[in-house]
């Protein structure tokens, strides 16, 4: 598939005391074989990431309206560190309201999948169907651990990341060769870089949209909505479960969604992709759209 499709206007929404940035791009005018009823698709990212990097997934379904959030304290969006994962979800759903989309396809991938299946049973008239890559909800006994995983003298390793740049190039530079950015499609990974800078608060270079500190409480508080798991099992609509393989928590590329997960939804279905790692969208993006497409029919 390819596809060329103009870049983004993003507008800003006032949601929860913060700005919250979304990248939207409009639909393609109508012609015979693009449908006049095409439902809007909203994405949502992955911790430590933005919405521009579905960019190149965007760009397959021009005949529908897509939205790209920056999650709470990702790429443009305002908001410091996270301690709850469900205020993440009210952000999207305070954002669907105001922009008055309903009916929408979701696309989440990781975090972003749990944030989106939280919207959906939140708010029933939000979404039409989901797709799920990997989403962060795991079995029921990882929620009944301890709720701090990390605290103030034991950080998560994500808070020590590198965050000032000389310039994107630097950036891509610096990750090209390393795991698992190697396992990128290269635009995914030119987009991650380039859109996931902004200038630096001391006027020189660069630094990372998603500070270290941010990326490291979502890590910390991936407890904190336990809950998850009963409000799947009132989503009333279809929701595909897209698994990667699975091997240890302590491997970013393995995936932390629970097997069972689409068992216990009412219309879900697990598609399991073992040749697949947890940035399943962003090392094959074509991929990725050919199950979003088969999910919209």
């Amino acid at each position: 598939m390819t596809a060329l499709r103009p870049a983004p206007t993003t507008r800003t929404y006032g949601v929860n005391g913060i700005d919250l940035a979304v990248h939207e791009w409009p639909a393609a005018p109508a012609s015979p074989s693009h449908a006049l009823d095409a439902p809007p698709l909203v994405f949502a990212h992955a911790t430590g990431f933005h919405g521009r990097v579905f960019d190149t997934i965007i760009a397959q379904f021009p005949a529908h309206a897509a939205y790209a959030i920056d999650l709470r304290g990702h790429g443009q969006s305002g908001g410091g560190p996270i301690a709850d994962w469900r205020l993440v979800a009210s952000d999207v759903a305070g954002f669907l309201e105001q922009a008055q989309i309903s009916g929408a396809i979701g696309i989440g991938h990781s975090m972003g999948a749990h944030t989106l299946l939280q919207v959906a049973a939140d708010h029933p008239s939000e979404f039409s169907r989901l797709v799920l890559f990997d989403p962060v909800i795991l079995a029921p006994d990882y929620y009944t651990g301890p709720e701090a995983l990390f605290t103030a003298d034991n950080p998560h390793p994500a808070s020590r990341r590198k965050r000032d740049f000389a310039s994107p190039e630097a950036m891509m530079e610096r990750f090209r060769a390393r795991d698992p950015y190697c396992l990128f499609d290269a635009r995914v990974f030119e987009d991650y870089c380039r859109h996931g800078l902004v200038p630096a608060a001391s006027g020189e270079g660069y630094e990372l949209a998603c500070a270290p500190e941010v990326e490291a409480s979502v890590y910390a508080s991936s407890r904190s909505n336990g809950a998850i798991l009963e409000a799947a099992k009132t989503v009333m609509l279809p929701v595909l479960v897209v698994r990667a393989k699975a091997s240890d928590l302590t491997d970013f590329k393995s995936s932390p969604t629970w097997p069972e997960l689409a068992a216990i939804l009412p219309q879900g279905e697990d598609l399991y992709r073992p040749d697949r790692t947890h940035f399943h969208p962003f090392e094959d993006p074509e991929d990725a759209a050919r199950i979003i497409a088969g999910m919209i029919g």
